[in-house]
């Protein structure tokens, strides 16, 4: 057992604690609350939080950590299949590399899940993982997989295409060629049920098995929209095939904020702490967040790893709290917010018994940026201790060392 005491308790759950305590017991969480009583016997360790936030690890709802790994160039960029524009079949879980070392960077700001898949080059780019930040390898990290169908309108798939020379080249065109798909992929289900049905034999297609959790409803697409007019489009698209949907970056949200809460899908907005690089990004705001959470719509924060470095989560979500968003809700569009979001709120995401014992502690608020990460914890085993890093550092200025 590892006992957390003395710490404010932020559970996400809607019950926090000024000073209480977290009981973990083989991976999971037990018990949260103001008095804990259990047998000083069984506690192995025990973190005394006292002046420190306890709160359920920080959440990256997009990003493509592993895939692009950082100082690699050529040989370590796997996120885009460029060739192609039509690749559902292919799954971000088999590029991802654990060893990239944006994962520590991960750790050490207390993020303990992440959202990994294909980036936007694609129209239909591939499948997305949900994983644990700590581990060497992947299959012993994943919390969900697949997790999301990727998707992309605008000015990436526009762009990569016509510098080929080939469809599409337009926003018409990336529309009907995932219309199409998706209207051959539900054609497909539909035979395959059918001869289910009269129990007779049915070849499948390896690049049409992959759109079934999407058409029953098991998983999202992951579409990639920054501006009114391509936020609009993919929710007529999605309305259409009768499938669910997430809205990422979805830039100028804060423009249409009530048909974004009519359609009934959430957004996970950012990175807005990266330049104005694309046409399309040019509202891009902080105020974004604040907007749409207002007008009823669940929001969560990205980076977009590499596109703003991964540790720098909390401070995107504080500079959407201090535009309109709040505190709370900031906090809870990097933890329970995203959870939900990416279909993992059953196990991460809040302080709750029964959840998986994912623990960041803070000498503060993460969102503020003195903040320091004391200790991260996944799945009960502490991964990132403070105390440790700060030995290595006395050591080093240490002359005896030299």
């Amino acid at each position: 057992m590892l006992l957390i005491k003395n710490g404010k308790i932020l559970t996400m759950s809607g019950c926090n604690y000024e000073t209480g305590s977290v009981l973990i017991k083989d991976k999971k969480i037990i018990e949260v609350g103001e008095q804990i009583v259990a047998d000083e016997q069984e506690i192995t360790e025990t973190i005394d939080a006292a002046g420190s936030w306890v709160m359920p690890g920080l959440i990256e709802a997009h990003c493509h950590i592993g895939i692009t790994e950082e100082k690699k160039g050529f040989e370590g960029d796997d996120c885009n299949e460029m060739k192609e524009p039509i690749t559902p079949y292919i799954r971000g879980v088999d590029a991802i590399n654990p060893m990239d070392s944006a994962f520590h960077n991960a750790i050490c700001s207390g993020i303990t899940s992440v959202m990994v898949g294909p980036g936007s080059s694609n129209v239909v780019g591939g499948q997305f993982t949900f994983l644990k930040t700590n581990g060497r390898c992947i299959d012993e990290m994943v919390v969900l997989e697949p997790a999301a169908m990727k998707i992309a309108l605008g000015e990436n798939p526009k762009t990569n295409y016509n510098d080929m020379d080939k469809m599409p080249t337009t926003r018409m065109t990336i529309s009907a060629m995932l219309r199409e798909e998706l209207f051959e992929a539900k054609q497909y289900l539909k035979k395959k049920k059918q001869a289910q049905e009269k129990g007779k034999d049915f070849e499948e297609e390896f690049r049409k098995e992959c759109w079934i959790p999407v058409l029953n409803k098991e998983i999202p697409l992951k579409a990639h929209v920054h501006r009114t007019d391509d936020i609009l489009t993919v929710i007529r698209i999605a309305k259409e095939f009768d499938v669910n949907l997430t809205l990422d970056h979805c830039t100028e949200g804060h423009l249409i904020p009530e048909h974004i809460k009519n359609s009934g899908f959430p957004a996970i907005l950012g990175p807005a702490i990266a330049s104005r690089s694309k046409i399309e990004v040019q509202n891009m705001d902080f105020k974004t967040a604040g907007i749409l959470h207002k007008a009823g719509v669940k929001v969560a924060i990205t980076t977009d790893h590499p596109v703003s470095r991964i540790q720098y989560l909390p401070i995107c979500a504080g500079f959407a709290a201090k535009e309109g968003l709040g505190i709370e809700e900031g906090l809870k569009a990097i933890t329970i917010n995203a959870a939900e979001i990416c279909q993992v709120g059953h196990r991460v995401g809040s302080l709750e018994s029964g959840k998986d014992a994912d623990i960041a502690i803070f000498d503060g608020n993460p969102m503020e940026t003195f903040t320091k990460t004391l200790y991260t914890i996944i799945d009960g085993e502490i991964v990132y201790n403070h105390k440790n890093k700060e030995k290595k550092r006395d050591q080093v200025d240490d002359p005896k060392n030299e």
